[in-house]
């Protein structure tokens, strides 16, 4: 029986060591997958995936591409065992977006993951030029998360679900927000363990060299909806593509909004395609009784296939 789902791609932070390593033994479509990602590269981004160390996996020039790799080697193993299924959009959580774009026939697996590569490799210079940092605002007010970065001379990174926003920018800024948060109604917030200040104006170096990569990349029209993290809403044109994608590096993921919206069109069947069930996790805080099945590892992949067939 055809089912119609919609697809999610994890994004940064969802990486661990050991992804994709029993995908690649038990399929040989997805051993190949990870064998041109490799040879792609010019260097064994499998290494880092399957044996880690956890450093230098979670470098943001190896996470990035390690997560779209292994989305994409998931919907591929998918796409083989239960042939009818129907793909009705596909969104991702800020990296994840170029791999549902490549799902969707934006560009072809190679240009895609040189893009990733290139960004993560940008987002990482610019990480370690500027230094910032991260928080998580938990049970705020949206209005007063707002209010709090812009006194506090940071920005808005990510809207993941109801009462569950990230903030950005330079490490004072950050420590400064976290310290007034519980001042505007917030009830916890949590500095994060990350390299930098990802979708902050601190982003902008990183932003407009990925502009310029993504001018020189030949992309077309997906074949199925995307959503973009930036504007909550499907790209139309091979513009908005490379504006969305480009804009998004120092902008906002407005990821409750664009769940939101697939919801809002129907849509009530969706597959993770990632580590750790995050965006699973965000989703029953977006909107309760919505089925989401997360896919990482040969178990969770057979326990899928039965769901689905």
């Amino acid at each position: 029986m055809a089912k119609k789902v919609v697809l999610l791609f994890s994004g940064q932070g969802a990486q661990k060591v050991g992804m994709g390593k029993d995908l690649a033994e038990a399929y040989p479509q997805a051993k190949a997958l990870f064998e041109c990602a490799d040879a792609t590269l010019g260097f064994s981004l499998t290494e880092a995936m399957f044996n880690g160390p956890m450093e230098e996996l979670t470098r943001t020039s190896r996470c990035q591409p390690a997560l779209y790799v292994h989305g994409l080697a998931v919907l591929k193993v998918l796409q083989d065992r239960v042939p009818s299924l129907e793909i009705a959009a596909c969104a991702g959580l800020s990296l994840g977006e170029f791999t549902a774009h490549a799902a969707a026939g934006t560009f072809d697996f190679e240009t895609g993951l040189k893009l990733v590569f290139q960004r993560g490799s940008f987002m990482e210079e610019a990480c370690e030029e500027t230094k910032g940092s991260m928080a998580a605002m938990i049970g705020g007010e949206e209005i007063a998360v707002r209010e709090l970065a812009s006194e506090c001379h940071v920005d808005v990174a990510n809207f993941n679900a109801p009462g569950q926003i990230v903030l950005s920018g330079s490490v004072k800024g950050i420590k400064a927000a976290v310290e007034k948060a519980k001042g505007k109604g917030i009830r916890k917030a949590v500095e994060l363990a990350v390299a930098g200040a990802y979708h902050s104006r601190l982003m902008k170096t990183a932003q407009d060299k990925l502009a310029a990569v993504l001018q020189a990349t030949a992309i077309q029209m997906p074949t199925i909806p995307v959503i973009s993290n930036f504007e909550a809403d499907a790209v139309t044109s091979e513009i908005v593509i490379r504006n969305t994608l480009e804009r998004q590096v120092s902008g906002s993921v407005r990821w409750s909004e664009s769940m939101q919206l697939l919801i809002n069109n129907g849509h009530d069947l969706f597959i993770e395609l990632g580590p750790g069930g995050v965006l699973a996790g965000l989703m029953g805080r977006i909107q309760k009784g919505i089925k989401v099945i997360s896919i990482e590892d040969v178990k969770s992949m057979d326990a899928a296939v039965a769901e689905l067939t």
